[in-house]
């Protein structure tokens, strides 16, 4: 990350180390910045969560937004499924290792996130 605007003899304005590839901050957004995806890694911090107790708990997603995310989640190493041996069959999802290491900076934005002016969205 250190692209920066030089001026060349004449006054031009040209890069210089310009980011050819996704920069770190660009990298962890798409992971983390998906609708939805820093509120299931939240709500999964306190212990396994069932999919319908998770669906529950994040108002305004549909469960198959939920499902599309926790996919996701889980193709990256940051949220594990767990099929439960129960009549009729449940599952169950955690936040791994991975995953933990996310809530640092997410308790970061939410706190950010609560001091902000009322009328930011």
């Amino acid at each position: 990350m250190r692209a920066r605007i030089e001026k060349d003899a004449k006054g031009r304005r040209q890069v210089s180390e310009a980011c050819l590839e996704p920069c770190a901050i660009e990298r962890g957004m798409r992971i983390i910045g998906g609708k939805w995806t820093g509120s299931i890694l939240w709500h999964l911090k306190d212990g396994p969560v069932r999919f319908n107790d998770l669906a529950r708990m994040i108002g305004g997603a549909s469960k198959k937004m939920i499902a599309e995310r926790l996919r996701q989640l889980e193709d990256q190493g940051l949220v594990s499924r767990h099929v439960m041996d129960t009549a009729p069959v449940s599952v169950q999802y955690s936040i791994t290792d991975l995953g933990c290491t996310a809530l640092g900076f997410l308790d970061e934005l939410r706190k950010w996130s609560e001091e902000l002016p009322n009328g930011l969205k």
